[in-house]
């Protein structure tokens, strides 16, 4: 049609393209031709899907996320709605290829049109695994996944958090297995979505009001069913896996099939394969504790039948002997070693006193041979001047040893064996070798 357009206005003479050349006067508005084209577009494209690498991508505070889609010639712009995130396979990022499925709507104000984006998945795995890959290699050296930091899971758990879609089949999985092993624990669910845009921020959430519950709970579960690299991607975000990391609570992980390995599967304390695995992970079989516990109470029973039967043998020893047969014998033999006892203790009190006499008599006979008195009595004379003239007795030191001092006229006193002699001195002789 345009071709036949073209070609008509090629066979029109000179006044006619001077006729043309003149303003119209039913020209249409800005408006209206917007209002034309967006007409057209959106209903030619209301239901597209486009492939593409996104870029420029800009998260609102109203929720909605701008990005534009690319390629190796042209640029498409795009819109998220807030209202829409959920319904995304995965959470958009600047680099992933992605394949987006929504509408074109046109933007009258601007006379720009973009593609408003309901559905997106990933194209292949190749991005997807780069991405994790980096991240991998960048938490590990942060040391989240070291396993010395890794808690032990309490062995008989009584409260347990689990989170995971209350809607799955992993929910069901886990709940039967538990209870057909371990029926006494109470099992806490805390809801959340386990796959698509923004479900990671949401097990993050879950996971931190689980660690606040009250009472607490001993052990969080955090499971869901198997998927492609895609489905099970929120398990592999960051804000998912720090989360697991800053847990308080010990936190069990069962994602999948037993090859699928996410980053919460190695920053969890405990790595189940399956929701079913986390289950018999975190419960101990209780079959098994209540076979341990009769086997324990059989022989705690045969151990105090043992020992009742050995106290009540000792009770009859004790009934057949001789204390209880004749109680005033164990009196009657106190009383006669008392008694022995005693005369042991006169006899050796008598003979201490009898060694304690002799000494006695012997130290008398000694300080009897050395006294004055004996010596007197043997002739032996003691002189002291008599300085009062009153004879009174000396002291040892006035006793007279030695001519010298002793003058001529002078009163001494003698003391004899049976009295004393009063003299008055002469004269005074040296003996020769004294000189």
């Amino acid at each position: 049609m345009m071709a036949a357009r073209v070609l008509h206005c090629a066979a029109m003479d000179d006044s006619q393209l001077s006729d043309r050349r003149s303003p119209p006067q039913n020209a249409l508005s800005v408006s209206e031709v917007t209002s034309r084209v967006k007409e057209h577009m959106e209903s030619r494209f209301s239901d597209v899907w486009v492939a593409g690498e996104i870029s420029n991508l800009v998260r609102a505070s109203s929720g909605h996320i701008y990005l534009s889609l690319k390629d190796e010639t042209a640029l498409l712009r795009a819109v998220v709605w807030r209202g829409a995130l959920p319904q995304l396979a995965i959470e958009p990022v600047d680099g992933l290829q992605v394949i987006c499925h929504g509408r074109i709507e046109l933007y009258p104000p601007r006379g720009t049109y973009q593609l408003t984006i309901d559905r997106l998945h990933a194209v292949g795995t190749g991005s997807l695994e780069a991405r994790l890959k980096k991240l991998h290699a960048s938490l590990e050296r942060e040391g989240l996944f070291a396993p010395s930091r890794k808690r032990r899971i309490p062995a008989f758990p009584r409260r347990i958090a689990l989170v995971t879609s209350p809607t799955g089949a992993a929910i069901a999985d886990f709940l039967t297995t538990l209870f057909s092993r371990w029926r006494c624990a109470e099992v806490i669910v805390v809801p959340s979505r386990v796959q698509g845009a923004g479900a990671a921020e949401e097990l993050a959430a879950a996971l931190a009001h689980a660690a606040r519950l009250a009472p607490a709970v001993d052990v969080i579960a955090l499971v869901r069913g198997g998927g492609s690299l895609e489905d099970l991607w929120s398990f592999n975000e960051e804000v998912l896996v720090r989360a697991i990391f800053a847990s308080p609570v010990p936190v069990v992980s069962g994602v999948g099939h037993e090859i699928d390995v996410t980053l919460a599967d190695l920053v969890a304390d405990l790595r189940a394969l399956t929701p079913t695995d986390a289950a018999v992970r975190v419960s101990p079989d209780g079959p098994q504790v209540a076979a341990t516990l009769d086997m324990l109470g059989t022989r705690l029973q045969t151990g105090l039948l043992r020992r009742i039967d050995a106290a009540r043998d000792r009770i009859g020893q004790l009934a057949r002997s001789r204390i209880f047969a004749d109680p005033e014998r164990l009196v009657r033999d106190r009383v006669a070693t008392l008694d022995q006892q005693a005369a042991r203790l006169h006899r050796l009190a008598a003979a201490a006193i009898d060694r304690g006499g002799e000494r006695m008599a012997a130290a008398a006979a000694r300080l009897e041979a050395g006294s004055p008195l004996k010596l007197l009595a043997r002739g032996w004379s003691v002189t002291w001047l008599d300085t009062d003239g009153v004879g009174a007795g000396p002291a040892p030191s006035a006793a007279v040893k030695s001519v010298v001092g002793v003058r001529p006229g002078a009163t001494i006193v003698t003391q004899l064996s049976d009295g004393k002699i009063f003299s008055r001195v002469e004269r005074t002789s040296p003996d020769a070798h004294q000189t």
